[in-house]
């Protein structure tokens, strides 16, 4: 070969490993970006501006260095940091507002344990679909892998949870990569993402120049080369940092159903003579309004079940609305439409429908919209769509059909001889303390037409889904399919938060109460008085009912008809306890904890309450 062109490749491949050299030690982008060494200016100024221009009014967060200078910008900017007892309820609170509000949740945490402290939290959002932004912070970018403090690799850890993650290396990253992150969250199947922040991209350059320049003069030439490298990578970490950014939202993408979809169930609902819609989370998200939703439901005439989110989706006492018997209706169904709702365990994997009916599914996500399809169920149409705005443009299309009027009578009478066999069961007396039942009767009674549920628990929680009755859409909070317990503080703060107006009730299990009664330290602080409703029967009687009987032994179920509600008396709330003796008092009690609550004290109403064989073999595995 020609020497020529020997040195020619030479020089070339040399001349490309300085160019890449430069490119990933930011000396191109020096050359047309300045850093401002003098501006005060710092990373958590550009995170609030781009929160701010998304109409993010809450940030929840457990305090740290690595993030103070977010929530300091933030709180210039009139965003309200909420801080809670634990990284956990910062998250659950996130997620509420998400659900409540149709945008992100925020939450911001720091470094290490506690970004491992919400996990459980973040997984809760993915499958229950929440758009949520974690913020997180991390330990510098030179630092990272060297052992600094609370260093771990942060990012293998939510990219299984997380429908994005990035860590931003450098401050001009910030605008763009949080921009991206919020339109993700939202897009498609909603979810969660993760941003890390390392330290040194959120404070001012002369706080970060302090800790990483050479104090001294370097001697020699290796401690000149670290030396300028330390000096470059502290220039390219802010080279550009305060250029203006665009910072509004970017597009949010959200799969319809086609025209050809829509029409083929149009032919089928038209044909059904006994239709039956099971209504899930997924129904509630935006674009479209639940008002909206709930219209279209009426105007279709079909019987609905309600699950997840969309309980309460036709108010107290629709006569759409069927609560008992949803095997028996399933099986007599000659047309199911799972708008939102997945055939997972809550649906005993699809066994429950009838291979005869036809079927129509329709979901977001296609790994839930044919969840066990290859097993237990066939749809006859699978849509890949928004179910809220599918319903609506079905109603539209069937305007002036109807049900026949036949098939959601015969449902509501079943409902109505299942619920007062259930009456019955509240009235009947206890081996000792009060009838479960028949508080959460007593309750749902007194409820504000305005109240907001959250269902935080086991065996208690289970008998309240099927008593109390949420009044409108959007007023019924619970973990979804993940089952997490522990949601009840942290939901409840972020729905008194979004609706300050209205009754918010947490019903607690005394097992779940434990993972956040520091919460009413967090409502007390920050004006966001609750009801807690506690079932308390010092077991975890979900477990024990079938671990008993099956297995012979109560270990690890028993817990102790503990003083919760001087616990929260300490916190600065209002406890009752409340026994058989105050079985006839129980309705003053309530109306006096609804009207403290408006006066803003939370309050915890710390019920001893017997055994029943209500809900007997429901699963709890």
């Amino acid at each position: 070969m020609d020497i020529s062109v020997v040195l020619g490749c030479s020089l070339g491949a040399a001349l490309g490993g300085v160019i890449l050299a430069s490119y990933q030690l930011g000396l191109l982008y020096q050359l047309f970006h300045k850093t401002e060494r003098q501006s005060s200016r710092h990373g958590g100024e550009s995170v609030a501006d781009v929160l701010r221009a998304h109409g993010i009014r809450f940030v929840f967060t457990l305090v740290g260095g690595h993030i103070s200078p977010i929530l300091v910008a933030c709180e210039k900017l009139g965003i309200h940091i909420v801080d809670t007892r634990h990284e956990a309820t910062a998250v659950f609170a996130a997620d509420a507002v998400a659900r409540l509000s149709g945008t992100v949740g925020v939450a911001a945490v720091t470094a290490g344990p506690g970004l491992t402290n919400t996990v459980t939290a973040v997984k809760n959002a993915q499958m229950a679909e929440s758009p949520l932004l974690l913020i997180g912070g991390a330990a510098a970018t030179l630092l990272q892998g060297r052992g600094a403090l609370q260093d771990i690799d942060q990012m293998s850890l939510f990219k299984p949870l997380c429908k994005f993650c990035a860590s931003v290396r450098t401050v001009r990253e910030i605008v763009p990569t949080i921009r991206k992150a919020l339109a993700v969250a939202q897009s498609g199947t909603p979810g969660p993402v993760f941003i890390e922040f390392p330290i040194d991209t959120l404070y001012p350059y002369h706080v970060v120049e302090k800790e990483f320049a050479p104090k001294n003069t370097p001697k020699g030439l290796m401690g000149k080369m670290i030396a300028w490298y330390l000096r470059n990578h502290l220039s390219n970490l802010f080279a550009g940092a305060w250029e203006t950014r665009d910072l509004s939202p970017l597009p949010v993408h959200i799969p319809h159903a086609t025209e050809d979809e829509v029409q083929r169930c149009v032919e089928l609902v038209s044909r059904a003579k006994k239709p039956v819609i099971l209504l899930g989370s997924q129904a509630t998200l935006p674009p479209t309004p639940a008002d909206d939703v709930r219209k279209a439901l009426e105007s279709l005439g079909i019987p609905c079940f309600l699950g997840g989110m969309s309980r309460g989706m036709l108010g107290k006492n629709s006569s759409l609305h069927i609560r008992q018997n949803r095997r028996d209706a399933l099986k007599d169904a000659d047309l199911v439409l799972l708008a939102g709702t997945v055939c997972d365990f809550r649906l005993s994997y699809g066994r429950v429908l009838n291979r005869r009916s036809k079927i129509i599914a329709v979901n977001r996500d296609r790994s839930q919209l044919l969840k066990n399809s290859d097993m237990f169920w066939k749809p006859t149409v699978a849509i890949q769509g928004d179910a809220g705005s599918f319903l609506l443009r079905l109603s539209k299309a069937l305007k002036g059909h109807k049900c026949p009027e036949e098939w959601p009578r015969s449902l509501k009478e079943g409902d109505a001889i299942k619920e007062k066999a259930n009456r019955s069961k509240a009235d009947e007396k206890t081996e000792r303390h009060l009838n479960p039942l028949s508080v959460l009767h007593c309750v749902d009674e007194l409820l504000a037409e305005d109240s907001i549920i959250v269902a935080d628990g086991g065996d208690f929680v289970g008998s309240a889904a099927y008593i109390m009755r949420p009044r409108g859409p959007l007023r019924w909070l619970d973990p979804g399919a993940f089952g997490t317990l522990g949601v009840g503080g942290g939901f409840a703060l972020g729905a008194k938060l979004c609706r300050p107006e209205s009754e918010v009730w947490i019903v607690y299990g005394d097992g779940s109460l434990g993972y956040s009664v520091a919460e009413f330290d967090t409502f007390t602080r920050h004006k966001t008085p609750v009801i807690a409703l506690v079932g308390n029967d010092a077991c975890w009687s979900q477990i024990s009912r079938e671990q008993v009987p099956m297995l012979g032994s109560n270990v690890a179920c028993g817990l102790a008809f503990t003083d919760y509600h001087i616990v929260a008396d300490g916190y600065g709330g209002k406890g009752y306890l409340i026994g058989r003796e105050d079985e006839s008092q129980l309705d003053d009690i309530i109306k006096k904890a609804q009207k403290e609550c408006r006066e803003g004290k939370a309050v915890l109403l710390n019920v001893l309450i017997g055994k029943t064989n209500f809900r007997e073999g429901s699963i709890s595995v």
